[in-house]
């Protein structure tokens, strides 16, 4: 029986999967939101607070003005980066020896690219062909199949973030309802503690993004001399990467100096050096935010927030990204930190459980008693 209704509730939630990942995405926005929120609770008019509904309603817009000043402000300029790039003609790189004997080598050992064979030339057309009208009306085309998709994805998210935010214990209520009364008061503390973490993990990594780009902007704007506007195209770049554990950093690294070296050939910009100590000079720089990162964000928000040490963080991640690849490594340790948080709760009294937790309060789990 208790087999057929496991059964039942599994395939219900797969054919409501959209309506799920809503809900888990209104979620997350409002573990971003609720720091927001308890800030507004302490301005008082008059000795009262704001009404609730409208500090939820404030939230969220402080919310979406944030992701829409980032897509306004921050992505054209990662466009304009690139299409300065794609712009770059191969008369602009300096040719020596070390090319033309690659090139050389290529034809050598693929003869149908032809005697006049130029890899600089190949690598550019790839990047137009890329930045393309045809490509660029490609994708516009692409977008517009999945607007009206996408606007209905967002409206049910703020509108379900709007109650997930005004009542923080909702998304906790909906769980405890579903689950014998004997355990109800046990899973909504769970529920209360798991939000309570995941609020300052997400929090911290929105922190960590923006002291990663910081420090990668001011070394490539003032050492590198690559110019502000290209800096900060690169530093968000970088950023965004950064977010995937591991394999992030090494991409943004690559792509950083990969652009940095096409940028001061085609539009003359960084430091007035040789090409390889310019591009020593970018691989130190964002190697510096990643160490900052390592040694200093990291461990902060990790700690921090979720309580788990950084041996736990990589086995975590190394499972996670051998299960799930890319997407694993980006939901590990927000989905390890709900397991942690309720085998503290449920399982407290196996050995495994008490000795890779051995710190957990005792007052989460005499209910167990």
């Amino acid at each position: 029986m208790k087999l057929a209704v496991v059964a039942v509730i599994c395939a219900a939630c797969w054919y409501f999967r959209s309506v799920l990942v809503y809900v888990l995405a209104a979620f997350v926005v409002s573990l971003l939101g609720q720091p927001i929120m308890q800030l507004f609770r302490k301005i008082k008019i008059k000795g009262k607070s704001l009404p609730d509904a409208f500090l939820a309603v404030v939230t969220i817009l402080v919310i979406l003005l944030a992701v829409s000043l980032l897509v306004t402000q921050l992505i054209p300029v990662v466009v304009h980066i690139v299409r300065d790039a794609s712009a770059m003609n191969a008369q602009d790189v300096p040719y020596n020896s070390l090319l033309d004997q690659v090139d050389e080598w290529l034809v050598s050992v693929f003869p149908a690219l032809g005697k006049n064979f130029n890899l600089v030339s190949f690598i550019l057309e790839q990047i137009r062909s890329v930045m393309s009208v045809s490509s660029v009306t490609s994708l516009i085309g692409s977008v517009a199949s999945v607007a009206a998709d996408v606007a209905i994805g967002l409206f049910s998210v703020v509108f379900i973030s709007f109650f997930f935010i005004k009542d923080e214990k909702l998304f906790g209520k909906i769980i405890s309802a579903l689950v014998p009364d004997k355990i109800e008061a046990s899973v909504q503390k769970t529920i209360d503690e798991i939000t309570h973490l995941l609020s300052r993990y997400f929090l911290g990594l929105v922190i960590e993004v923006m002291g990663v780009i910081l420090v990668d902007f001011l070394g490539l704007w003032l050492i590198a001399r690559i110019g502000a506007d290209y800096a900060i195209g690169i530093a968000f770049i970088a950023g965004v990467l950064n977010i995937i554990p591991y394999v992030g950093p090494l991409i943004g690294e690559v792509i950083g100096v990969l652009l940095c070296v096409v940028l001061k050939y085609g539009a003359g910009v960084g430091l007035a050096v040789p090409i390889w100590i310019f591009a020593l000079i970018v691989l130190a720089v964002m190697l510096t935010a990643q160490l900052i990162d390592n040694f200093v964000y990291q461990p902060i928000i990790y700690s921090t927030s979720i309580k788990s040490t950084p041996l736990e963080i990589f086995i975590v991640l190394l499972v996670a990204g051998q299960i799930g690849g890319t997407a694993g490594l980006l939901v590990g340790i927000p989905v390890y930190t709900v397991v942690r948080v309720i085998a503290a709760r449920f399982f407290y009294q196996h050995k495994a459980v008490r000795r890779l937790m051995p710190d957990i309060d005792e007052e989460k789990t005499d209910w167990l008693l």
